[in-house]
């Protein structure tokens, strides 16, 4: 039976196609992709008309971001986002949160969101591929082993290096390398205290998610993933070339995680800002860094000051690129 676009949890004109990806041990595995269609008077005016949206979120999360969504589609774009498989809308009893032991496994999500995009039949359109977090790392990783297919990349806080740095990864790796063989689905001990979640409500960004979504101190991690999650920091660390111009958005200060401070409303308290952006370097050719004074790490969540500044910097990007 054909899939069909059914209507979203977001309400509005948001609509969602389940993308069946087959089975693995834990049963049915698929992917979510959610829509947002430009207005009929953006769809022949907008900028953007000519361009594909394709987002995928971060770790222990979904798509729930209606207004970065919105800002696409007014100026014409067709946006589209992912849930990958075992994240969100795609979680099915009994599978382990957010679980693979690739990045490389995202393949199969990622091609069945484009096939579901129609991208086959409308090779004049542009692709913007636009990650946050986890979601950045692996559309990059994705980017580089398939070149030339991708207009542009916009990365959100983009999880490109470790939270140790280059020196701790290298020596945590053979560690959990050496355990993901025996016990990949083990489950690490919870170091998320939850105050990047509690940034977010205090900021009043967050809405209430379905149960078990997006927990607050954030899904169990194995070494099955971690490892997985590693290598591709090897893999950014030593080089790669998306093939397309690049734009990183960054928060411009971190701040620990370890005990809540009041300037985690303003700072980037999962990962290490500075060292996200030296690996951003090693994108590609054409990479553009750009350091928002006051954003969370996921830099549209922000206050609205500084979302809106988020929102400047990407629209001025996008008009000054040359996309193909």
């Amino acid at each position: 039976m054909e899939e069909v676009w059914l209507p979203d949890l977001l309400g509005g004109r948001f609509r969602q196609r389940t993308l069946s990806l087959g089975s693995d041990a834990e049963g049915e595995i698929v992917a979510t992709l959610v829509r947002l269609l430009p207005s009929w008077p953006a769809s022949w005016t907008g900028r953007l008309r000519d361009v594909d949206v394709l987002y995928v979120h971060g770790w222990s999360d979904y798509f729930f971001q209606t207004r970065l969504a919105q800002w696409w589609a007014d100026r014409g774009a067709r946006f589209y986002a992912l849930d990958l498989r075992k994240y969100g809308r795609s979680l099915r009893a009994g599978q382990t949160p957010g679980y693979v032991s690739s990045l490389a496994e995202y393949d199969a999500d990622i091609a069945a969101a484009l096939s579901a995009m129609g991208r086959e039949d409308r090779p004049g359109r542009r692709l913007v591929l636009l990650g946050h977090s986890t979601g950045g790392l692996t559309l990059s990783l994705w980017a580089a082993r398939h070149p030339g297919v991708a207009s542009a990349l916009v990365l959100n806080s983009p999880w490109l290096e470790f939270q140790t740095g280059a020196w701790g990864r290298e020596a945590l790796t053979p560690l959990v390398a050496a355990r993901a063989r025996w016990d990949p689905l083990g489950m690490h001990p919870v170091v998320d205290l939850g105050f990047y979640t509690r940034a977010q409500q205090e900021v009043g960004t967050l809405p209430e998610a379905p149960e078990g979504w997006r927990p607050e101190r954030g899904f169990p991690t194995t070494p099955g993933w971690l490892k997985a999650v590693l290598d591709g920091h090897d893999t950014v660390a030593r080089g790669i070339d998306v093939a397309c111009p690049a734009l990183v958005l960054l928060s411009q200060r971190s701040s620990s995680p370890l005990v809540w401070r009041p300037d985690m409303l303003e700072t980037d308290s999962v990962l290490v800002v500075d060292d996200i952006a030296k690996a951003a370097t090693r994108l590609g050719r054409l990479v553009t860094i750009a350091r928002i004074d006051g954003a969370l790490h996921d830099v549209f969540l922000s206050r609205a000051a500084v979302r809106e500044k988020a929102y400047r910097v990407l629209g001025e990007w996008m008009q000054s690129q040359t996309l193909r």
